[in-house]
């Protein structure tokens, strides 16, 4: 495959990577968490070629990404708590994971078999855009290789998938700069993955405590994205909860402190949120472990932490 075409966020250019969806290619876009590898959520060969051009295991299903409520509601069973989320939360950095219905019409590699889908409504101008020029699901995990660092950036996708990708659509850096954060709503609500909405302020809309699943000691068992024990990895080694570097580490920090690129030195979690993946592809260039302050373990803090647990978990 030829490098891919790289697409503008103008009329013509979501008339593009629309038309590209239908014909069964994979379209990189942006959202205002990470940039997304897209495919026809509906074409069981067009969401294949996902899997094979991440390296992505076909165990690890899908979060399928949509325009609006209405349109999320045609394929899974609705209930009154995904409604108070959805109104309170969509377009925006959440996943609902919600029964399936029988007629869904999605591919089954989307859901890696589960009888459960990841649904989201992105809120970034251009994601919007396309999925409206589109007119149909789209199944996107993050546009890079599996286990990964997530790409933030045009240039991070093109730097890890280069020509499996027929077209990226750039629009800028993600603003969010974390992957959404899920819940399960098969049962009784729970958090399968921290990100970029702040576990209180959903709790503060269902009026109670989210009860958190644990990472699957199976991980066939997962039950969603981002589940894996390792996963978001630099190819360098990292290590979490450093206060100094040691000799040949390089350090990310947090707050006012010496180091060799830093998060945020206001301290502030929604910034040091947005650089999160950039600082750590930046870091990962020099070819030397990764040390990384600590960081607050509250509101973005958490889904910080989780991405700092997993990347530098055993590989």
């Amino acid at each position: 495959m030829k490098a891919p075409k790289i697409l503008h966020p103008e009329p013509a250019g979501f008339a593009k990577a629309a038309d590209l969806l239908g014909s069964g290619q994979l379209v990189a876009f942006p959202t205002e968490t990470v940039y997304g590898l897209g495919a026809d959520a509906r074409n069981g060969r067009a969401v294949a070629a996902i899997y094979e051009a991440k390296g992505r295991p076909s165990f690890n299903p899908l979060i399928v990404h949509l325009p609006d409520v209405a349109t999320a509601q045609a394929y899974v069973a609705w209930s009154d708590t995904a409604d108070r989320l959805a109104q309170a939360f969509w377009p925006g950095p959440l996943t609902l994971v919600l029964p399936l219905l029988p007629e869904h019409g999605l591919s089954s590699l989307v859901t890696a078999g589960l009888p459960t889908v990841a649904l989201r409504v992105p809120a970034q101008k251009s994601a919007q855009a396309l999925l409206r020029a589109f007119g149909g699901p789209v199944a996107a995990p993050s546009a890079n290789p599996s286990g990964r660092i997530s790409p933030t950036t045009a240039a991070h996708v093109m730097a890890g998938l280069g020509d499996k990708v027929s077209a990226i659509l750039d629009d800028g850096p993600c603003l969010v700069g974390l992957e959404s954060t899920i819940v399960g709503l098969a049962e009784a609500p729970v958090l399968l993955r921290a990100g970029g909405l702040p576990i209180e302020i959903i709790e503060v809309a269902l009026g109670t405590a989210l009860a958190e699943a644990e990472t699957p000691r199976d991980p066939k068992r997962i039950r969603a994205p981002g589940q894996l024990a390792s996963h978001y990895a630099p190819n360098a080694p990292l290590r979490m909860n450093a206060t100094a570097k040691r000799t040949g580490e390089v350090l990310l920090g947090f707050g006012a402190m010496a180091c060799d690129l830093n998060l945020s030195e206001n301290a502030d979690l929604h910034e040091a949120a947005a650089r999160l993946f950039e600082s750590l592809h930046q870091l990962d260039a020099k070819g030397l472990p990764i040390a990384v302050a600590p960081i607050p373990d509250h509101g973005l803090g958490r889904a910080i932490n989780d991405r700092l647990a997993r990347a530098a978990a055993p590989r």
